[in-house]
């Protein structure tokens, strides 16, 4: 995955503000700062999904055409 920006201290001095104590604040700001690295998807992951999509799909759609040309032919030969 791509990098996200985040700025874990900001979000922890935030969170000493609200009441969390400073080993609570830093505890929770690690814990967002890995879920976002890990789970949520940038803008080039997802366009990288979208190639390989893409590509997946043309591979598809010309073994099906290379298919349906042959059973074309073979039908022509047996008419």
């Amino acid at each position: 995955m791509g990098a996200l920006a985040f700025d874990s201290l900001a979000y922890a001095k935030t969170l000493k503000e609200a009441g969390f104590t400073e080993q609570q604040a830093e505890a929770l700001a690690e814990s967002q700062a890995r879920l976002i690295d890990e789970r949520l998807a940038t803008k080039e992951d997802l366009k990288m999904l979208e190639l390989r999509l893409k590509h997946d799909l043309t591979l598809r759609l010309g073994s099906l055409m290379v298919i349906g040309i042959g059973v074309v032919a073979m039908l022509g030969k047996l008419l």
